[in-house]
């Protein structure tokens, strides 16, 4: 009798050494390095900023964080590659606003927001409407003034969401922006210092230096805030434009990922960009370090999507 009621309790204890067994894998994850896939090549703001979190990401999870960039087709290359893969932990990927809230509407992309599981956001984009320093336009007026008169004003921007801030502006209040696309910021700001645009929007990494050094001017900040870096110059809406524009980081796993993974994950990446000197080397390239929980970045992006579908049309740029 006793032999037979071993018998019959041998599949519940073999299933309960498997469940075991897949714990403690998980509770020893990682057991080794992890790949971070950035969706913008080597040198920019996306990459450099994502590289400092990848340190401090290191540092807590006590493995190789490996930055792989995987550049292309507005960001979406990144995200499409991150949602395929395993969901086991060891592949994450730079999700930004553009590509999740954006670009869906713009191109037709393999993912859906739902294809990730979010880990956190660490970083927000800032935006300003920047001219030559020598441009006769020393105000967002004189601009807008200057774009309702003859062909209007040529606008260079790379991509969403920079060139919407002078698309709103001219639905707005009738002026004239046209742009002129470039395949970076730094080509960008060369094309606004050699007289090819009258305006660009771009980050603070593309231009603080050029307008500290006397070569451009800041009209306005194009984003929610002022920037710190010139306190007195004010934001869109201040000088009396319902005009804003606004773009984050984040990071992902494919959907599917145990929660386990999921969770340490978070906790860790939370962990880094609470560390001073992680926050001052994301903030060193321009952008707004931010530590926001999975769960409040898919929000964001969610909303986000919602917002800029009728932007996008207005601006005829929203795919047919």
């Amino acid at each position: 009798m006793s032999i037979t009621l071993r018998r019959r309790h041998l599949p519940a204890l073999a299933a309960g050494m498997a469940v075991a067994g897949a714990g403690a894998a998980r509770a020893d994850w990682p057991e080794r390095e992890i790949q971070l896939v950035v969706n913008y090549g080597a040198g920019g703001n996306t990459d450099v900023s994502a590289r400092a979190f990848s340190r401090g990401l290191e540092r807590q999870l006590g493995k190789p964080v490996v930055v792989v960039n995987r550049p292309g087709a507005e960001g979406t290359i990144g995200p499409a590659f991150v949602a395929t893969q395993r969901p086991d932990g060891y592949t994450m990927g730079v999700v930004t606003y553009s590509t999740v809230a954006i670009q869906p509407h713009v191109r037709d992309v393999p993912y859906t927001i739902g294809s990730f599981d979010f880990v956190a956001g660490y970083g927000r984009f800032r935006y300003g409407v920047t001219v030559r320093a020598d441009s006769p336009h020393r105000t967002l007026d004189d601009l807008v003034r200057a774009a309702k008169q003859g062909n209007g004003l040529f606008v260079g921007a790379p991509s969403a969401p920079n060139n919407l801030a002078m698309f709103e502006l001219g639905r707005l209040t009738g002026g004239k922006f046209e742009q002129v696309q470039y395949r970076s910021g730094a080509e960008t700001v060369t094309a606004l210092l050699g007289g090819q645009v009258d305006v660009i929007v771009q980050n603070p990494s593309d231009v603080v230096s050029q307008i500290r050094a006397g070569q451009l001017r800041l009209l306005a900040s194009a984003s929610p805030m002022r920037w710190q870096e010139f306190p007195d110059v004010p934001t869109m809406r201040e000088a009396g434009y319902e005009v804003e524009i606004d773009s984050w980081l984040g990071v992902a796993v494919p959907r599917g990922t145990p929660r386990p993974v999921l969770e340490r994950l978070e906790a860790a990446s939370l962990a880094a960009l609470r560390d001073p000197a992680v926050a001052e080397q994301i903030g060193a390239t321009g952008v707004d370090p931010q530590a926001l929980p999975g769960k409040e970045y898919e929000a964001l992006l969610a909303r986000g999507a919602e917002q800029m579908g009728p932007i996008l049309r207005r601006a005829g740029m929203a795919k047919p």
